[in-house]
């Protein structure tokens, strides 16, 4: 069985398609090998810089003989019918069989397609997925019609057995096959003859091309390492940047460069980013102290002078980069110790605009600081501090260095409020209210900066919500979803209760009211108090409407009092489906969170996540388990005689009309339970009351097991019914059980 080697030798194609590409050519030429009918045992694709690699082991050298049996029209049908069905078969009609079936005689073909060769095949697919290969962006070069990332040079492709090596034969506008490729552009540019795979890597590694991405990665992050542990200094890790620079260079050699004095003051994000943006170098840092000190680049081969005149010439482009970014930060900091400080940053965001509907980012910030400061007594954050902290943490996206490296937003908002003057609770928000800005992000903890962070979080999903820009199926253009679970992460995570209904509404009526100009700014004001004063938007309403003189605005304060209600539930849902997610990830089932969901209280999300938690462990085990059947029992048997009897059973049972021991035991446990369950919930204790819960399951099974619920006896059978009711309305007080699936 042959094995099949090609290479796509290009001029340098980007670093961050080189992975896909390998593994879009891999796809491409296995599929359509298989689809032609030749199999294989293994398949591996690497790419570098400059060529895309397929090795294809254990090819059947043919194609197998088939027979395909096709079925026709009727022996009498019209001779047209018959004609379309010949073409489409390739036979005459001769070749055909005729069979007796039970709709009467109808036509058969067999049509036998004979094997191909390999190679035949081989070069018909590996043509198609040339000519049809989804790069990103492609180009066309010269007078042909051939697209590629870069002009292609040349195409190796040969299939190799035991007795010796066969090329390929293909020509894709002028470019034929053959079994040469070439080493390193500098260092080995001399084309190289191979005759199979093992013979195609040896010989890369010999002409300096390390063909495997990941053992360059492996090569250049160990090398840095030690040369920087040499020198008492570390790397400063970045997965992302080391899979770029992997893919710059074909024979990585690893260069330590000094930074000039002159630079080693600016921030080390400063310098991180800065280094990495413009030159992809690492950051090279001192232990002891944090500060960058040096910087890795990895050379593309070796030289005479063991890489000092390319260090040399890396020193002197970082320099006037870094002198840039010296500019830049000198320049701010200026302007955050002046007079007037960060809060001249602040006023020119007025002509910003945030979204066109929601306003300038400055009246964002304005949303954001009235928000921090009704959040902060709940966070156990100063409401003034808060407020002050809300209003200054986006004040560096007027900042020179922002603008270049608008990554850095936040964290040099709190570099400038620290030079400012400003307390480390409010320069810590500016550096933390953006986070998390992925699921792996930690959250804010400092009570300052989890007020502004949540304050940022729901102005943005209330505001959209307010002019209806939500998420639509994988569109969330505006980072909804990720705002959302950022809210629940920041409240579970610090295991913060919160009323969440409140703080929508309010926030909802302060954008509805913004992106409404006809509503007076006194009412937004007066409905934001009265929502905070009642807890709830509708009595808030109503207060706020009564103090109206008859007319007054009625027409655009009627509008608000309709669509709030509506746009807060709405969001409210958004969250629990978000929640959904969180908690699922974590192991616990969505009919679990649905069941804690229909619970009064489900807009304080800890709580939720408490209950759904203790309810999804109390089910995992056997008596909490088989506690589901026996409520279900209990619940289907009380839904149907109350269906039947028109009347509802929740007026108390009597356990003096108890006929059996293990009745009177049910009526015993149901007593222990309430007893146990009522104070458990009102201290939130949900495992205890979770657990009281699921300590009835034995004796509900025994009741069940003895006890016959429909007696003969109207008294009895009643009495039966109302301690059912008992079961339902002492297990529902926990969660709706019957949103349980099972």
């Amino acid at each position: 069985m042959p094995d099949l080697l090609i290479e796509l030798f290009s001029e340098e194609i980007p670093a961050r398609m080189q992975t896909r590409a390998a593994e879009d050519l891999k796809k491409l030429v296995t599929n359509g090998l298989v689809e032609a009918g030749l199999t294989y045992g293994s398949a591996a694709a690497f790419s570098t810089p400059r060529r895309l690699t397929l090795a294809v082991g254990d090819m059947l050298a043919a194609s197998p003989r088939t027979v395909e049996e096709r079925k026709g029209p009727k022996a009498d049908a019209p001779e047209k019918a018959i004609e379309g069905f010949l073409r489409g078969a390739g036979l005459t009609r001769d070749q055909l069989e005729e069979r007796d079936t039970p709709k009467g005689k109808i036509l058969f073909a067999k049509i036998e397609k004979p094997g191909r060769p390999a190679s035949e095949i081989v070069a018909e697919v590996l043509e198609k997925s040339i000519r049809n290969f989804p790069w990103p962006k492609s180009m066309r070069w010269g007078s042909g019609s051939l697209k590629w990332v870069r002009p292609l040079h040349s195409i190796l492709c040969i299939m190799s057995a035991e007795d010796g090596a066969e090329v390929v034969a293909l020509d894709v506008d002028g470019i034929t096959s053959g079994d040469e490729t070439r080493g390193h552009r500098f260092l080995a540019p001399e084309a190289i003859k191979v005759t199979s795979f093992e013979d195609y890597a040896a010989k890369l590694k010999r002409a300096f091309v390390v063909l495997s991405a990941e053992e360059r990665s492996e090569t250049i992050w160990n090398d840095a390492t030690n040369i920087a542990f040499a020198n008492g200094l570390e790397v400063v890790e970045d997965a992302g940047l080391l899979a770029e620079v992997a893919g710059l260079v074909e024979y990585p050699v690893v260069l330590m460069g000094q930074i000039a004095d002159d630079f080693l003051g600016l921030p080390p994000e400063v310098l991180q980013t800065s280094m990495k943006e413009h030159q992809k170098f690492f950051s090279v840092r001192n232990p002891k102290t944090g500060q960058i000190e040096r910087f890795i680049t990895v050379a593309n081969r070796t030289t005479a002078d063991n890489g000092a005149t390319i260090l040399a010439g890396n020193e002197k482009v970082l320099s006037a980069r870094l002198a840039d970014a010296k500019f830049f930060w000198e320049n701010d900091l200026r302007t955050a110790t002046s007079d007037e400080g960060m809060s001249a940053w602040v006023k020119s965001l007025e002509n910003v605009t945030f979204h066109n509907k929601l306003g300038t980012q400055a009246e964002l910030i304005e949303r954001m600081a009235l928000l921090s400061a009704d959040l902060a007594p709940m966070v156990g954050a100063d409401a003034d501090e808060a407020a002050r902290a809300a209003r200054l943490a986006k004040a560096d996206l007027s900042s020179e260095m922002v603008y270049e490296f608008p990554e850095l937003q936040g964290l040099m908002g709190s570099y400038y409020a620290k030079a400012a003057g400003e307390s480390d609770a409010v320069a810590a928000a500016a550096k933390e209210h953006y986070a998390p800005l992925g699921p792996s992000d930690d959250v804010p903890t400092a009570a300052v900066s989890v007020a502004v962070a949540l304050a940022e979080k729901i102005d943005k999903l209330t505001g959209f919500w307010a002019i209806d820009e939500k998420p639509t199926g994988s569109k969330d253009p505006f980072a909804l979803r990720r705002a959302a679970l950022g809210v629940i992460r920041i409240l579970v995570e610090n295991d913060i209760s919160l009323r969440m209904d409140r703080f929508i509404d309010a926030q909802l009526v302060r954008n509805k009211g913004q992106s409404n100009g006809d509503l007076k700014t006194d009412l937004i004001r007066d409905l934001v108090e009265e929502i905070a004063e009642h807890g709830v938007f509708g009595a808030a309403f109503k207060t706020v409407k009564e103090r109206l003189a008859e007319g007054e605005d009625n027409d655009a304060f009627k509008e608000l009092g309709e669509q709030v209600p509506d746009k807060s539930v709405d969001l409210l849902s958004f969250l629990h489906d978000r929640l959904k997610v969180y908690l699922r990830d974590q192991g616990v089932r969505h009919d679990i969170i649905d069941a804690c969901i229909a619970m009064d209280g489900n807009d304080d999300l800890t709580l939720l996540v408490k209950r759904a938690r203790a309810l999804s462990e109390t089910l995992s085990t056997d008596d909490g388990e088989n506690l589901i059947q026996g409520f279900k029992r209990a619940n289907n048997i009380l839904t149907q005689a109350e269906a039947a009897d028109g009347v509802e059973y929740s007026y108390g049972a009597d356990i003096k009309f108890a006929e059996v021991d293990e009745e009177k035991a049910l009526f015993a446990a149901l007593d222990k339970a309430e007893a146990a369950i009522a104070p458990a919930m009102a201290a939130q204790d949900f495992t205890t009351a979770m657990s009281a819960m699921a300590a009835l399951r034995g004796p509900i099974d025994a009741f069940f097991d003895t006890v016959q619920v429909n007696s003969d006896n109207g008294t009895v059978r009643r009495n039966r019914l109302n301690l059912l009711s008992r079961i339902r309305t002492t297990c529902s007080s926990v969660a709706d059980l019957t949103r349980i699936d099972g």
